[in-house]
């Protein structure tokens, strides 16, 4: 994102303006200024914790302001800590100055929509149950607003369709936000007690359970990610004809598990799939997969071994899910001609027909020491010739749905129309024994 494009400036100076709209009543507000620098001390410490700690993000300061001071002085809370923290990736600037107005206008709704209800008198008398529909209705605004913020950057930065971009993005983070929401709920309540600010700041101290919790989550996920990155460098080094391959099957399963409209976790886990279909060669000889003459029939069975080798090491990395059937099964076809086990039609599971299909048109679009790299289009167009017999029809169509809508930028790719080299024989035989 070092190079912006304009639509994303302007979409980001938008934000910015309303965020400093929503901060010109300050002069003429009765503002607790103590407070506001409480809150916004507490806000930056936990987000700074929570960064170290690997932690998502954390509202509750957030939303006890909303709950407490006017609109205008709740806005500020969260700037002092988004904009003096490092943003992690580049423009920093530019991601500091988007998140810090993307926060002040959701304190900003969530307060305005509390006070509209009466949600600050309710709070100064510790009126339950009356409390709780206001300061569910002000977490309703900040999640709404937050979202509606998100869904519009990510169309705009990654080109994702309008009907995709917001799908999902407010429900997912309405419940977290709603626990977040609870404990701000409770900060106030406290602060507003006869035991003051000190009692409220206790609330905090579940929080940073579950802060450790996620943390321990999140580094075993890290773990299982950097396995994966040394598997698939060990592929590429041993295999060097497919290096950067897994990468790129990897994103083309991701492209047409989105366009069969799969939710974001089996997006990833197709993701996964692609990146470790070929992990089985580490179990091939690579005097097999670097030789230049034709296979002989035993060592294509060899080869061939490879999706069950795969099979058994991703066997117990558990949040693979069916990425693990995808590896053993993506080179199986319709009509029961492939291997290792010739099933056919539905009997090969979703996933590896996804692969499947993913795994050929990196192969047909890829340069190799024989042959230049197909164009796109002539590489779908033998994708949908060998569609009903070799490959799923939908998993073709959706690849060219996706292809059309986004394009494809792998690292290796060709001219549309650009003459290829005749083939030669012995090293096309080979590769297509290790596709």
């Amino acid at each position: 994102m070092e190079a912006v494009p304009p639509r994303v400036r302007a979409y980001v100076a938008c934000v910015v303006l309303g965020a400093l709209t929503c901060l010109l009543p300050l002069p003429v507000t009765r503002t607790p200024w103590w407070a506001v620098a409480l809150l916004a001390a507490v806000y930056a410490g936990c987000r700074h914790l929570a960064r170290r700690n690997l932690a998502g993000p954390f509202y509750p300061a957030l939303l006890a302001a909303a709950f407490l001071l006017p609109p205008a002085a709740a806005a500020l809370v969260p700037l002092p800590g988004v904009l003096l923290a490092r943003a992690g990736q580049r423009p920093e600037g530019l991601r500091r100055i988007w998140r810090a107005a993307q926060l002040a206008l959701a304190v900003w709704a969530a307060a305005r929509v509390h006070g509209a209800l009466g949600g600050r008198d309710a709070v100064a008398a510790s009126d339950f149950p009356y409390v709780l529909a206001p300061a569910g209705a002000a977490v309703f605004a900040f999640c709404l607003v937050l979202t509606a913020l998100d869904g519009g950057i990510h169309a705009l930065v990654e080109r994702v369709p309008v009907r995709r971009a917001w799908p999902g993005l407010f429900t997912r983070s309405l419940a977290p936000i709603g626990v977040h929401g609870l404990a701000g709920l409770m900060m106030a309540v406290l602060w507003r007690s006869p035991y003051g600010p000190v009692a409220a700041l206790l609330v905090l101290l579940p929080m940073c359970v579950s802060w450790w919790v996620y943390a321990q989550y999140h580094r075993e996920r890290a773990a299982h990610r950097a396995t994966i990155r040394a598997l698939v460098q060990a592929v590429d080094i041993k295999d060097g004809y497919t290096r950067g391959h897994s990468e790129r099957v990897g994103q083309a399963s991701m492209m047409i598990a989105r366009e069969l409209g799969m939710d974001d976790e089996r997006v990833e886990v197709l993701r996964f799939a692609g990146i470790l279909h070929d992990v089985g060669k580490l179990g091939v000889p690579t005097r097999l997969l670097r030789k230049d003459g034709p296979l002989t029939p035993e060592e294509r069975r060899v080869i061939e071994l490879h999706p069950e080798y795969g099979h058994e090491m991703v066997r117990g990395i558990s949040f693979l899910g069916e990425a693990r059937s995808a590896i053993l099964h993506h080179h199986e076809r319709l009509d029961g001609s492939g291997y290792p086990y010739g099933l056919t039609g539905s009997q090969i599971p979703e996933s590896a027909r996804v692969v499947a299909v993913a795994d050929a048109f990196d192969a047909m679009t890829s340069t190799r020491s024989y042959r230049r790299a197909r164009p796109v289009g002539a590489a779908l167009e033998e994708l949908e010739r060998c569609a009903g017999a070799q490959f799923d029809p939908r998993m073709v169509t959706a690849l060219a749905r996706a292809l059309d809508r986004h394009g494809w930028h792998p690292a290796v790719t060709a001219e549309d129309g650009a003459p290829l080299p005749p083939p030669v024989p012995p090293a096309a035989d080979r590769e297509e024994a290790r596709r």
